[in-house]
């Protein structure tokens, strides 16, 4: 990762970088594989499939049922309806690495 840890953060592009960089692929087929990757994750948590990725992580959806809440400015009552949430969970493997 020649120079591109230097930053706080490390955008698409620069992800895609990496990617060709270390895969020997090129930034155009990096840019469709991360696309694809995307794509695939987003479609089967829209599914509500949990999908696992050894030593990287789980992605799943989160249920959150209605409630009720406040308005913080007015104090007035507000029903908060359900909702889904994606969630993602580390694994072991990525935690180990980071740390």
């Amino acid at each position: 990762m020649k120079g591109k840890t230097d930053k706080k953060f490390i955008n698409k592009r620069g992800l895609v970088d990496l990617v060709a960089e270390l895969s020997g692929l090129s930034k155009a087929n990096s840019g469709q594989v991360l696309e694809s990757m995307i794509q695939v994750i987003q479609e089967g948590l829209k599914a509500e499939k949990t999908i696992r990725l050894s030593g990287f992580g789980i992605f799943s959806i989160l249920h959150r049922s209605a409630r009720e809440g406040h308005n913080p400015r007015t104090g007035k009552k507000i029903k908060i309806p359900a909702m889904k949430h994606p969630k993602f969970k580390p694994g072991k493997a990525l935690k180990g690495n980071i740390s």
